[in-house]
C-alpha cells in the first residue's frame, strides 16, 4: 500500500500535466480564428481526463487506462462527482478518441472550443475543491 506522501506526490503530477493541458488550450484558444480548435479540444479533454484521474488517485480508487469521461465520471462516488452532463462528458472524449485524428467529422467551431476550455475550468475548480491543500500546494523545482 502506497504511504501518503507517494499518493500526494502521484496526484500533484496528474494535476501538473492537467494544468499543463489547460494552459496549452487557453493560450491556442487566444489565437482566436486562427488558433486549431481541435487542439483546443484535445487539451480541454486531457485537462479534464487528468482532474478525474487526479482525484481518483487521491481516492485510492483504482481507474481503467482510458479517455473515456464518463467511464472516469462514474468512478467517483456521487457526492464528491462534478457536474457534467452526458452530452458534455461524450463530446469531451471525442476530442480524444475522434476528432484528435483525421476522419469525418464537422470541423470544431471555435465557440465550441470555447466552451470546452469553459468546461475544463470548471472540472478544475470541481476537483481542487475536493483536494486538500497540501495537495495543491507545491513549489517548482
Amino acid at each position: 500500500m502506497p504511504r501518503p506522501e507517494q499518493i500526494i506526490a502521484v496526484v500533484r503530477e496528474w494535476i501538473e500535466k492537467a494544468d499543463n493541458d489547460l494552459k496549452n488550450a487557453a493560450h491556442t484558444l487566444a489565437l482566436g480564428a486562427e488558433g486549431p480548435t481541435d487542439t483546443i479540444c484535445f487539451h480541454s479533454q486531457q485537462c479534464v481526463e487528468k482532474y478525474l484521474k487526479a482525484f481518483l488517485v487521491f481516492s485510492g480508487i483504482n481507474f481503467p487506462k482510458t479517455h473515456d469521461i464518463e467511464e472516469l465520471m462514474n468512478s467517483i462516488p456521487d457526492r464528491s462527482r462534478p457536474e457534467l452532463s452526458i452530452q458534455d462528458q461524450r463530446r469531451l472524449t471525442a476530442y480524444a478518441t475522434v476528432t484528435r485524428y483525421p476522419g469525418g467529422y464537422e470541423p470544431i467551431k471555435l465557440s465550441e472550443a470555447r466552451a470546452a476550455v469553459k468546461l475544463a475550468r470548471r472540472i478544475r475548480k470541481a476537483i481542487r475543491g475536493h483536494l486538500p491543500k497540501e495537495v495543491l500546494q507545491h513549489g517548482r523545482k
